[in-house]
This record gives C-alpha cells, sequence and structure tokens, in this order.
C-alpha cells in the first residue's frame, strides 16, 4: 500500500514565490511522534515536491508540539530486526531532506525533542517560534533536546552528531549523555535557532524570509546534513569538546553510546555515526535501565 503524501502547498507569487511548506500531520493523537506510517508519508511527500521548488519549510499541523519524538512503543514492542528497520528507514528518509537542492527550515513551533529535533537538524535552518501568548502573558517555555538517555537508550536518527554542530559541542555532547533537554529560552540563548520569529503567527513566514534570503548560494549537496560535527571546520573544536567531557560523563551504557557515536562519526563519517547509534540503540533497549525506565513512562501514559 502507498503511503499518502503529507499535506503541503506551495507559494505561487510574490516574495516567496515557490517556496514549498510542509506539514507534519497525524488526525486523531494529541501529540504528532515519528510512528512508521508517518515516515512513510514523509517520504512519499518529499519524493512528490515540486523539482522546481525554490525552497521547502518543514511545519507541524500540531498547535501543541512540533514533533514528540520517535514512537517509543515501536522501542520497546518490536523485535530487533523490525527496530534495526525503523530506525533505518528514518534515517533514510530524513536524509533525503539533505539531498534537496534548494535551502530547507524546520518551522519549530512547540517541543521539538528526540527524533523530532533529530528531523528538524536535517533541515539547513532551524526557526522557533516563541510559546503562544496566554492571558496576555508569554506563555511557558516549550522542551527542546534529546532525552533519550534519560530513558536508557541514546538517539537513533544522527542526533549525537547534530546537536554539536549547532551549539557549544561540549554542551551538546553532555546535554546528549544525560538526557538533558533545553527550555525554548534556553535553546535560544544556546543559539540553536537560526531565526527566532517575532510570534507564533509569524513563524511560517519567517521561515520562509530565512529560506528566500538563502535562494541564491550555492548548495552542494553530499547526502550528509549541511550542519554536523564532520565537517572540517567543525570538526576539531568537537573533537576537543569531547575530550574534555569525556572522563565527567555518566558512567552508564547510553552515555557510552553517545560517546561513541561522536567518536564515530569524527573518525569514520556519517553513515558510521548513524550506524552506531543504531546498533546501540537496539542494544540498549533491552538493557534494566531502559527496560525500567520505559515500563515507568508507558504506566505513566
Amino acid at each position: 500500500m502507498t503511503a499518502s503524501p503529507l499535506p503541503f502547498h506551495r507559494e505561487a507569487s510574490g516574495p516567496y514565490a515557490g517556496v514549498v511548506v510542509v506539514r507534519l500531520e497525524q488526525p486523531g493523537k494529541p501529540v504528532i511522534v515519528l510512528d512508521h506510517d508517518l515516515i512513510l508519508r514523509l517520504e512519499a511527500t518529499l519524493k512528490s515536491l515540486p523539482k522546481d521548488a525554490a525552497g521547502m519549510v518543514l511545519a507541524s499541523a500540531s498547535e501543541r508540539v512540533f514533533v514528540a519524538g520517535a514512537d517509543l512503543k515501536t522501542i520497546n514492542e518490536w523485535d530487533d530486526a523490525q527496530l534495526d528497520a525503523y530506525l533505518a528507514l528514518g534515517s533514510r528518509v530524513f536524509g533525503m531532506i539533505s539531498w534537496l537542492p534548494y535551502p530547507t527550515a524546520a518551522a519549530i513551533n512547540g517541543a521539538a525533542l528526540g527524533g523530532g529535533l533529530e528531523l528538524a537538524m536535517h533541515c539547513d535552518g532551524l526557526i522557533a517560534s516563541p510559546p503562544p501568548m496566554k492571558d496576555g502573558q508569554p506563555g511557558k517555555p516549550y522542551p527542546v533536546g534529546l532525552p533519550e538517555c534519560g530513558l536508557g537508550l541514546c538517539p537513533g536518527w544522527g542526533g549525537t552528531n547534530l546537536l554539536p554542530a549547532r551549539i557549544d559541542p561540549a554542551d551538546a555532547i553532555r546535554r546528549t549523555a544525560t538526557g538533558q533537554n533545553m527550555t525554548f529560552t534556553e535553546a535560544a540563548q544556546a543559539g540553536l535557532f537560526d531565526r527566532v520569529a517575532p510570534s507564533s503567527e509569524a513563524m511560517i513566514q519567517t521561515a520562509m524570509e530565512w529560506v528566500v534570503e538563502r535562494r541564491g548560494r550555492k548548495h552542494e549537496r553530499t547526502g550528509e546534513p549541511l550542519r554536523w560535527i564532520g565537517r572540517p571546520d567543525l570538526a576539531p573544536a568537537v573533537l576537543t569538546a569531547l575530550d574534555r567531557v569525556k572522563p565527567d560523563l555518566p558512567r552508564t551504557d547510553a552515555s557510552a553510546a553517545v560517546a561513541a557515536a561522536v567518536d564515530a562519526g569524527l573518525s569514520r563519517g556519517w553513515t558510521a555515526a548513524v550506524e552506531s547509534e543504531r546498533k546501540s540503540l537496539v542494544k540498549l533497549r533491552h538493557t534494566p535501565a531502559a527496560k525500567t525506565a520505559l515500563a515507568a513512562f508507558f504506566a505513566k501514559k
């Protein structure tokens, strides 16, 4: 059965002519999670995009979150071969963004966690909006980060190699290895976002503006994200950061998996880094720490 593309529209005229806005959606679900079906729909969408598009903005149809993360039910219940295939599918589909011959931006309107942030970081730019106002006051800052290690797991779609390319690498490695999220405010202060919209209502326009500003620039695509630690201008600083923080990281299997994936990216490249994450995640979900944390998560749900 062929997956149906996600809703998208192309600006027909005006300053943003040619820019395509894709919206992630999961009707009937309270928040968006990257389950198998949604990843297949994203794949169908990326294949359907106009060949002559001027840019892409990846947004969320949810008012509450951008993407809450990977599907933990899949991670908890599928067998090793099925889980490996699910993770490999996500890597391949997210990687399609890295081949698009025009600028791309993720429009982050709410919580962007785990796989949600990893998906966003496959785009060239991260454009965020502040929390919507509530009763005339600023809304509660939403979380952004890679919380997997807090569940005894590790990122599975490149997060270990993507986050240190966008914020201070030592802080990124430390946060990833402990599962410590940032708030919107902290993420903005850390420089995670390439631009912050003046309001939630202006987010898509701000993202399109960012894309249009880069329309005339040369975009050489290699199949790797534009911003990751293996880029020559970033690798030395990340290696120094890894050597500095490694002795102080928690002595856990999940933390060790993060350090190993960072090392794999620096020494053997993007494909090796993602493979390291995937293999570690499949193994980690069988550990007592992950089993206990996942049981507690589903019990609370």
